[in-house]
């Protein structure tokens, strides 16, 4: 089973992208994020025409995640993160798959901080961490897959002292992605590449994708079951070198069942 996580950053105007990509890497599960779009406007029909279905929250303008799923139906459990009714950012779906339950995340960026989008990262991030735990607690195969907007260590950025001010690598968010970790989940990536564990963004500005200077902020987290299966680990790099690409590339992990 081949499971991939990727920021499209705007489904709609990527979709030809997304289209390539799906066709040549031929992933089971796929979460997406950024999908910029309405619900209404999802591009659910030429994905089924490759034989995806799809579950979705989208956003105007801002935000959304989706779940496709090869030859399977996703089976929604959640659509939105619980612990704050007010907040209604579509950030947080979830959904069973062939046996095992798939959230695609995208966790706030929280810049400019400090102020109210930091705090809105932090607060956002301890209600995943809660609600991981429940997860954890079910005993159910769980995959927790997207864009976490967390570089976790030094080795996971071309150059940490010129992102220093960055919401995406303050202490307070590392040790809130580590605390995640520490419910028992693995990290994909980083267990598959310990050594170098592969970018998953590079940004637009100052030739960052041409000379290589990326961010791992795209994560695969397995529950210990799955992480047992885990066979092989991932980035499709080529998709950031189609025309008009998304600034992230697909990640992806191979699952021996």
């Amino acid at each position: 089973m081949r499971i991939a996580t990727f920021n499209i950053n705007n489904v709609r105007k990527r979709l030809d992208n997304l289209i390539d990509w799906l066709a040549e890497s031929e992933p089971d599960i796929v979460c997406l994020q950024e999908l910029k779009t309405e619900d209404k406007a999802f591009p659910a029909e030429p994905l089924e025409q490759l034989g995806y279905h799809a579950a979705w929250k989208g956003q105007p303008t801002w935000n959304g995640v989706a779940i496709l799923a090869r030859g399977a139906a996703p089976v929604v459990t959640r659509t939105a993160l619980p612990g704050d009714r007010t907040d209604n950012q579509a950030r947080y779906i979830e959904a069973a798959v062939n046996g095992v339950l798939v959230a695609s995340i995208y966790l706030p960026n929280g810049n400019p901080r400090p102020g109210p989008k930091y705090d809105y990262k932090l607060a956002w991030f301890e209600r995943l961490i809660a609600h991981a735990a429940e997860l954890r607690a079910t005993g159910a195969p769980v995959i927790l897959a997207g864009d976490y907007n967390v570089v976790p260590t030094e080795a996971d950025i071309y150059q940490p002292h010129r992102w220093q001010d960055d919401a995406l690598l303050q202490p307070q968010v590392r040790a809130a992605y580590q605390r995640l970790l520490d419910q028992g989940w693995t990290d994909a990536l980083q267990a598959q590449h310990p050594k170098a564990p592969p970018w998953t963004f590079w940004a637009y500005l100052r030739n960052r994708w041409p000379n290589d200077q990326g961010l791992r902020l795209d994560h695969l987290l397995l529950t210990p079951d799955l992480a047992d299966q885990l066979a092989d680990a991932g980035v499709d790099r080529w998709v950031r070198w189609q025309e008009d690409a998304s600034d992230h590339a697909p990640a992806w992990i191979h699952l021996d069942r």
